[in-house]
Order: structure tokens, then sequence, then C-alpha cells
């Protein structure tokens, strides 16, 4: 009966512990990633701003191999959206504002995740021959410790899909992947 008390008692403080140790993280998961690629802004805008040819370069496109996509009857521009419907995931990214100059704003909902609010900004560089691009994803997560410890590694959850999307949006915009 010692043992069970005992055991008890240390569930309630270890729970306690974690409890109170996940106050200090943030209650908000932000991932960034930057870069500039070597064409103008009409060119990079193409790409990200045409939900189809997201599939040549943005790395969550299709989420597994068994996936169905299915897009809006327009599929860019401000209220243009896709859904897929695989086994490992389903969801759903609409676009909430588009800007051929300055990028575009959007929401992407997946199964049993937090909604995550989402943009891709461009710039022209200074010389005007390339674009800068900020990519960023923004998911408010709650006061739950599992949630904010999912929030606290985001970035090396998500940031190196990010980069690999980013160098094959270049790849394509700079002519370097063969297409």
């Amino acid at each position: 009966m010692r043992f069970v008390k005992l055991g008890i008692i240390s569930i309630i403080v270890f729970s306690t512990l974690i409890f109170l140790g996940s106050l200090l993280l943030p209650t908000t998961a932000v991932v960034e990633r930057t870069g500039v690629i070597q064409a103008p802004i009409d060119s990079v805008y193409a790409h990200i701003g045409d939900l189809k040819a997201w599939e040549d370069w943005n790395p969550w496109f299709k989420p597994d191999t068994s996936a169905t996509i299915q897009f809006s009857e327009q599929t860019s521009g401000t209220g243009a959206w896709y859904t897929w419907t695989g086994t490992r995931s389903s969801g759903k990214v609409t676009v909430l504002d588009s800007d051929t100059k300055k990028g575009i704003h959007y929401s992407m909902d997946v199964k049993n995740m937090k909604p995550v609010d989402a943009g891709i900004e461009l710039k022209p560089t200074a010389d005007g021959k390339a674009t800068a691009i900020f990519w960023h994803m923004q998911t408010k997560l709650g006061m739950l410790p599992w949630w904010k410890l999912r929030g606290f590694m985001a970035d090396k959850i998500f940031g190196p899909a990010m980069d690999k999307g980013l160098t094959t949006l270049s790849e394509i915009c700079e002519g370097r992947n063969g297409n």
C-alpha cells in the first residue's frame, strides 16, 4: 500500500512539474525560411501563386502517395484551395490573400493538427534582377504541454522540408532543374 501511495504521489508531482515547465514554452510555433531566387518576381509568383504548380516544388503538396487531390475551380488568387485525402493524412490549403508583386497568404488545416497560418512573401532585390523570398508558418498551440513541446521542436521538424522546397523552387525558377 505504501508503494502505491508513493507511486501516485510521484505521478502527481511529475505531472505538475511537466505542466509548470510547459508554461515556460511559447504558445505559438513559428517556422521561417528566407532565400534569394535569381529570377524576376513574376516568374517566382507563377510558381507560388498557382496551387497546381505547388506539386513541382512544395514538399507538403502530396503528403502521401495514396493521397487524392481536389482543386477549387480557380487554382490561383484569393479564395483558391485544394484538399487532399490519403491514408496518412487529409487536409485543406486555402489562399487567403494573393498579390502578384508581394506573394500569398494562406491557411492550412490538417486533420488532427492545429491550423497553420502561413505566407510566402516576395520582394525584388535592390538590382531588380532577383527575388527575395520569405516563407513563414505560424501555429497557435494553446496551453497543453504536448502541443507546446511539438511547437518547441517545430523548426527542427518542418524547417528542413521548407529548405528543400525553397531550393527546388529556386532551381525551377532559375531553370536549373531541366524544366
